[in-house]
């Protein structure tokens, strides 16, 4: 079954080795260059303007996929785009643009369950995670578990290489607490829609 179908009846999509184990090994060098050069800050939540880290909801560090970009980023969004294109083509998401970031959670690290979706926006179409942790054993954690009204949950293992890809609209989901360092690109395919009206705190 293709993705787009996929998405359609569950709201769900998997795709075991989107990247090879070069891919995966070359993105966890430019996410360590990053790191480096001081580009991690500690995630936050909360509306913009007034973002708080609060290690008891989310303890992961992020860094934002932005210019310049290493060789293999850009082969990434290479392949995001062709990806964008298919979905669009097989499930008429209207996906427009990518905003993706690393996301690193050391041991102990976890983040509650929440919905990616901000307060008083609909841009967000749909939420993407690729695994970028080759060797990954179930005892090292860090599980994403997805909500859902009827099947009650799934959880998803890190696997290096893997894709998981869910629509962003109303989907809980959490990353369970990790044992071992947990590395991964984050982020989402936004619509063109303007945002919706604020309807309160």
């Amino acid at each position: 079954m293709n993705a787009g179908a996929e998405l359609t009846l569950s709201g769900i999509s998997i795709r075991d080795q989107f990247v090879s184990a070069a891919e995966v090994q070359a993105l966890r060098e430019c996410a360590h260059a990053r790191e480096a050069r001081g580009e991690f800050a500690a995630a936050r939540i909360g509306r913009r303007g007034r973002e708080l880290r609060r290690d008891g909801i989310r303890g992961d560090f992020t860094c934002w996929l932005r210019e310049p970009l290493q060789p293999a980023e850009h082969t990434l969004l290479q392949r995001m785009e062709e990806w964008r294109l298919q979905l669009n083509r097989d499930a008429l998401l209207g996906l427009f643009e990518l905003e993706l970031h690393y996301a690193k959670y050391p041991p102990g690290a976890f983040y509650a369950r929440h919905v990616d979706q901000p307060q008083g926006s609909v841009q967000r179409r749909l939420s993407l995670v690729l695994y970028l942790n080759p060797g990954w054993q179930r005892t090292d954690g860090g599980v994403l578990r997805i909500h859902g009204a009827k099947e009650g949950f799934i959880d998803i293992e890190p696997l290096g290489g893997r894709l998981v890809c869910f629509l962003t609209s109303g989907r809980e989901h959490e990353v369970l607490q990790a044992r071992s360092e947990r590395l991964s690109i984050s982020g989402w395919f936004r619509a063109r829609e303007q945002q919706a009206p604020f309807l309160g705190a």
